[in-house]
């Protein structure tokens, strides 16, 4: 067991000296639990149009299956949590997280030396990297490697410091000591439920077909009518929940460059979001995660929120 401990605090060390803001371990498993809480979910129709979360739903709940002979899941946290807000106080809003370069690949890239230091330490072990791209339950995964808790709004909140990040995922065959699981510290708190504009919250769920994210980048239909002046000025994500909650008042501003806002962005004004043309769009949200939604998605989302 010491073996397994040194070797899960070595790559702990060495993913914090790479800028993870927390790793944890946890012993790669059925995720009994999740399973019927997954499958009340579909069958609920909470997934909306999101039709992929209804496909590989045995990959999503053993990691077995993902990496064969898996004996660890590796989760990791990685800040993004930037103050700064948009110069105009009427221009359509976007989440912090997409401000700055795509995080799929910011956090990919910064995975490469983990993978390379655990390669050279521990010789050819199977791994694979999981950056919010395949069938994992990032969250499950995160919450039981102790990086935190699913708050009721089922972000991870670690404390000391909130919910402003990134997950990613190493499963691999490398056995490791595993971390106790983190506990839940939301208590009788719920200003996140009694924030969300769209009631697309419950304590420890969210309707995903009524989340201002789903309806900004995932519907590719029309936003339903029902939402009309209920979006409370957001046209890519929404941040409600997470600035309303008390343990973001503990989060400290990301050290990552790739994530700083572009200064365009920032000082777009109502009046410039309204008249955007795609050369525009291209050019503010080159390498963004905002390009999503596409330029046509972005203008309807912008164009609903005009509408009374």
């Amino acid at each position: 067991m010491r073996d397994l401990r040194e070797r899960s605090d070595g790559i702990k060390k060495k993913a914090r000296e790479l800028g993870f803001l927390a790793c944890g371990v946890a012993r790669a498993a059925y995720l009994e639990e999740e399973a019927p809480r997954l499958e009340r979910w579909l069958r609920q129709g909470k997934q909306g149009a999101m039709g992929y979360m209804e496909r590989h739903f045995d990959l999503r709940l053993d990691p077995r299956k993902l990496v064969p002979g898996a004996r660890s899941v590796i989760s990791l946290a990685y800040n993004y949590h930037n103050p700064t807000r948009q110069a105009d106080p009427e221009a359509p809003k976007i989440s912090s997280y997409a401000y700055g370069r795509d995080y799929h690949k910011v956090v990919k890239k910064r995975l490469a030396p983990l993978i390379g230091h655990i390669h050279d330490s521990y010789g050819s072990v199977t791994l694979r990297a999981f950056v919010d791209s395949a069938p994992v339950l990032e969250k499950a995964w995160a919450e039981r490697s102790g990086l935190g808790w699913r708050g009721k709004h089922t972000n991870v909140i670690r404390q000391g410091n909130g919910s402003w990040f990134f997950l990613a995922e190493l499963i691999t065959d490398l056995e490791l000591e595993p971390d106790p699981p983190a506990m839940d510290h939301c208590g009788s708190c719920r200003r996140c439920i009694d924030a969300c504009p769209t009631d697309a919250i419950e304590p420890y769920g969210v309707d995903g077909s009524r989340c201002i994210s789903y309806l900004t980048i995932e519907l590719k239909d029309a936003i339903p009518a029902e939402f009309q002046g209920r979006m409370e000025g957001w046209a890519f994500g929404c941040d409600i929940c997470q600035q309303v909650c008390p343990w973001n008042r503990f989060a400290q501003t990301h050290s990552e460059p790739e994530f700083s806002p572009r200064s365009e962005l920032l000082q777009l004004t109502a009046a410039e979001w309204r008249d955007m043309t795609e050369v525009v769009f291209e050019r503010v949200f080159q390498g963004s995660a905002v390009k999503r939604t596409k330029y046509a998605g972005l203008i309807r989302n912008v164009r609903f929120l005009e509408e009374r």
